[in-house]
């Protein structure tokens, strides 16, 4: 398995990680992420977590940086604490976002109902996510396998980086993200992946401050092939 690399030098690589991987090794999982950066670059060994910086959940795409020495890890995952590091993701959500431009900030944890997800909930971890729209579709009832209703993609902006932070502000906002089985509700993610196969979350953009040259390095990512088809396909049908 070989990813897009975005950006190499010998102190760091960005990849374009593709949906459907797990970025850390896990008891449950085959093959991850962690297994091919230490196939790929085999000193990464010794660094922790084999240099990953950073997570995107298993169906998430895009951007993610990877350290190729201890002391890149150290410098970029302290640029992460301190929120140095400035995102952009792409998401289509149901529903119309009527703002064309916000913040969610509410404070996230662990679910009480289920411990595989988390939750708006007092005494949370604080969580903050700034929107825009970029673009509304809506389609009409009957088309095959497609949604009747609004749906709208939305460029996001995460302060803080909670775990499934952006699913669950939007699942909470009342906007969530087509196909996301784990917060969009069971049917309706059943429904979603009759026309779009996969989470619609994209990491699409990343900058940082290089850990040696100090420069500002911004990183884009381009919005994968099967998630352009399923905007092809909204744009083709939709009465707007």
């Amino acid at each position: 398995m070989d990813f897009l690399i975005l950006f190499e030098d010998q102190n760091l690589v960005v990849i374009n990680k593709s949906a459907g991987l797990t970025v850390n090794r896990s008891e449950t999982t085959e093959y991850t992420l962690q297994d091919w950066v230490e196939s790929k670059y085999p000193s990464n060994i010794r660094i922790e977590r084999s240099g990953i910086v950073h997570r995107l959940d298993k169906e998430t795409s895009g951007c993610l940086i990877i350290a190729k020495t201890p002391e890149s890890f150290a410098k970029l995952q302290r640029q992460f604490k301190n929120r140095e590091v400035k995102k952009e993701y792409l998401a289509l959500v149901h529903g119309q976002v009527e703002s064309q431009e916000g913040t969610i900030k509410v404070p996230l944890g662990r679910s009480r109902a289920d411990r595989q997800k988390f939750a708006v909930t007092p005494g949370g971890r604080i969580s903050e996510t700034s929107y825009q729209v970029v673009s509304y579709w809506t389609l009409d009832s009957g088309l095959p396998a497609l949604p009747a209703g609004r749906l709208t993609l939305l460029r996001l902006f995460p302060k803080t980086g909670r775990t499934h932070q952006i699913r669950v502000h939007l699942q909470y906002f009342g906007h969530p993200i087509v196909a996301d089985d784990k917060y969009a509700g069971e049917k309706r993610a059943k429904e979603d992946r009759a026309w779009c196969q996969r989470l619609f979350l994209h990491a699409a953009k990343i900058t940082f401050t290089h850990p040696v040259t100090n420069k500002i390095v911004s990183i884009e990512a381009e919005l994968p092939e099967e998630l352009k088809v399923v905007l092809s396909k909204l744009s083709a049908h939709a009465k707007n």
